[in-house]
């Protein structure tokens, strides 16, 4: 029998919180973005060219660290408040290595840890 691995991101811009769906307890680990709310006013003190530059080259950055993670599931939730997770699936699927992952996208209101840990319980409990 073939075990799937199944794992939720839930996201934004500043960070993603990766909820591995497992036997209790649920694993979770943060990856922050490198692009700050400092880094923006430092930027446009320089101008705003230089800041949408590092702002592109930090969330690439960011998109990169999380393909990597999402390369060793079978199966993916993308979710949260944000279009981060749309523009995580876009990064994703122009990369053919990802075309036997099955990334889902949903839409989500801001939840706590236990909220979204619930989330991804519910979701994956449902596909079997």
């Amino acid at each position: 029998m073939l075990t799937t691995n199944c794992l939720g991101i839930f996201l934004d811009h500043a960070s993603a919180h990766l909820i591995e769906f497992t036997t209790d307890p649920i694993k979770t680990t943060t990856i922050e973005s490198a692009f700050t709310n400092v880094d923006k006013s430092d930027g446009m003190a320089k101008s705003e060219h230089t800041m949408h530059n590092t702002e592109n080259h930090d969330q690439l950055a960011y998109n990169k660290k999380l393909s990597e993670v999402v390369r060793n599931y079978t199966d993916v939730l993308l979710f949260g408040p944000t279009d981060a997770k749309t523009e995580l699936f876009n990064f994703l699927r122009a990369d053919h290595r990802f075309d036997n992952i099955k990334i889902e996208v949903q839409s989500t209101d801001k939840l706590t840890e236990n909220q979204q840990n619930a989330f991804v319980k519910h979701h994956f409990s449902n596909l079997n």
